[in-house]
């Protein structure tokens, strides 16, 4: 799995094994995740990918799925797109998908960070000022806040360093501006992985949620991530449950079979 994942060489690779003995109610399936380089723990991207596939189809019939994964059972459930955009008119292989399909993912505590390495974050990021910087507890990334979202999308990453940052990876975030459809802007850089910029990190949204529902006083978000390719992800944090709802959508752009 992990030298298709190679010669695939994008973010990440996801494997479905569909599980025939569960005792849910739910279809089930194990879902692995690999970069071009290793096997991670929690990948939200690349489960909308995989729930998407399943849903459109025909390989689900329900609206809800189940992944067993390396962070437990994760689900999947289509639900109405209220407000359908350019994309819900994409067609894939004869089906409208006129739906979200909303992510049920652990949230992510951030902790304190070592002040006595923020020199090397910041040249890592170019010189940008930091405004906070603090560490993931799971998977061990370094999560930086600059002075704004204008910021983060302007900054120019120096990758050489961040290899040589502490952590796996960092996940950069600032406030979007008031007049702004998102409430902040993110983007998520794992060299060490074989990920220069991850174009959308879900799992990511884990530990930003939490973090800037305190600082905007809200539970609900639109989140812009501004990679190269961009995206956008719906929240919703359920405090009482420590999980984070994460709704997109995506679209197939080719198929095909590996010889193996």
């Amino acid at each position: 799995m992990q030298a298709v994942a190679a010669e695939f060489n994008i973010s990440e690779t996801c494997y479905l094994t569909r599980i025939t003995n569960s005792t849910s109610p739910n279809t089930r399936f194990r879902l692995r995740w690999f970069t071009p380089v290793a096997e991670v723990n929690l990948c939200g991207h690349a489960t909308l990918a995989s729930a998407h596939t399943l849903f459109t189809t025909g390989l689900v019939n329900s609206n809800i799925i189940e992944f067993d994964t390396l962070s437990g059972i994760l689900t999947a459930k289509k639900v109405p797109d209220v407000c359908p955009t350019n994309v819900s008119e994409v067609q894939n292989g004869g089906v409208s998908d006129r739906f979200l399909i909303e992510l049920n993912f652990p949230t992510v505590p951030v902790t304190d960070f070592n002040s006595a390495e923020a020199s090397l974050i910041s040249k890592a990021l170019n010189d940008a000022p930091l405004i906070d910087v603090k560490r993931t507890t799971t998977a061990d990334d370094i999560f930086v806040v600059l002075q704004s979202g204008k910021s983060v999308i302007e900054m120019e990453p120096r990758f050489d360093d961040i290899l040589k940052c502490p952590g796996r990876g960092l996940i950069v975030s600032g406030a979007a501006p008031p007049d702004s459809e998102f409430d902040f802007i993110s983007r998520f850089f794992c060299p060490k992985y074989g990920i220069n910029e991850d174009p959308v990190c879900g799992s990511a949204h884990c530990a930003l949620a939490p973090y800037w529902s305190q600082k905007l006083g809200k539970l609900d978000f639109v989140a812009h991530a501004a990679s190269p390719r961009g995206g956008i992800v719906k929240i919703h944090l359920d405090e009482q449950n420590h999980r984070v709802l994460l709704r997109g959508k995506a679209v197939m752009v080719m198929e095909g079979s590996v010889l193996v």
